[in-house]
């Protein structure tokens, strides 16, 4: 049956878009959000925790609509966005005296998934406080993390979703564009780290990346369903070597060609270094899977 639009790597059909029809027609009454709903449960469209693709449906529905394929009902209440209106991270108090000792003094180190606890405001206030990019709420699903040691705060490092395209990688892990777009969920996106200006401990970035490599994709799993397979990251060339990512065996896939997200084909933006790292060592076969 002919294609009428792709969505989200979702084929949808006139059989999908007379269903949507009769779906409206069934429940004049209901909300835009209750009729994605029950579209989501009608077609098993769920995310790999389980939880229903709410949102994605309301834009496929809302693209069906602009196209003139259905007529929606009118939208009743547009909430806050509570992105938009976010304040930034209120400061919190942490040691700040200097620390300058060898890795060996401080180990164990301890590393703590923070996402969704009472110390995910302190990851937070410290990257805003003191990472030279500052903090932006992640989107998407996400990880983060607070580094201890000597019963102290040592550095941090949040975690998001990857970046939906970027070239060099993808030539390097050799997915067709239909496997990227239904594996892309299995990468994870380093988008800050950060070591206190305070603490001067030699090896001890590149130490804490080896230890998050090996516990991340169990992370992902509890918190969202699904494993991770293979990490990436973006380095600014005219403010750091990325040393601490090569010291821990990060691989230099290339460069970004500058342009960001934006359609324009000329660069908008410095290009960075991207690096990545296999979790597992069949990577490529596992994310090029059907």
């Amino acid at each position: 049956m002919e294609t009428l639009l792709t969505y989200r790597g979702r084929a949808v059909t006139a059989a999908d878009v007379e269903a949507i029809r009769s779906l409206i027609a069934a429940h004049p009454q209901a909300s835009r959000r209750e009729l994605s709903q029950w579209l989501c449960r009608a077609w098993n469209w769920v995310q790999p925790n389980g939880a229903l693709r709410d949102m994605v449906c309301r834009g496929l529905m809302l693209a069906l609509d602009r196209g003139g394929w259905i007529e929606l009902p009118p939208v009743r209440y547009r909430p806050p966005n509570p992105l938009a209106q976010r304040s930034p991270p209120r400061h919190a108090p942490v040691d700040t005296t200097r620390l300058a000792v060898a890795l060996s003094q401080v180990r164990p180190l301890e590393l703590r998934q923070v996402r969704r606890t009472p110390a995910e405001a302190v990851c937070n206030s410290l990257i805003e406080r003191y990472h030279y990019l500052g903090y932006t709420q992640p989107v998407g699903e996400h990880l983060k993390y607070l580094v201890y040691g000597q019963g102290r705060e040592l550095g941090c490092l949040a975690w998001s979703s990857a970046s939906r395209a970027v070239g060099c990688r993808d030539r390097f892990l050799g997915w067709s564009a239909q496997a990227r777009r239904r594996n892309l969920r299995l990468l994870a996106y380093n988008t800050r780290f950060l070591i206190l200006p305070w603490v001067e401990i030699p090896h001890l970035a590149s130490h804490v990346l080896g230890l998050v490599s090996r516990t991340l994709s169990t992370d992902w799993q509890r918190r969202y369903g699904h494993p991770v397979h293979f990490l990436e990251t973006f380095v600014d060339p005219e403010r750091f070597r990325g040393t601490c990512y090569r010291a821990a065996n990060w691989i230099l896939l290339g460069r970004t060609t500058g342009r960001g997200p934006s359609k324009e084909k000329t660069p908008n933006r410095s290009r960075k270094e991207v690096l990545g790292y296999p979790l597992h060592r069949r990577f490529r076969e596992l994310l090029a899977e059907g």
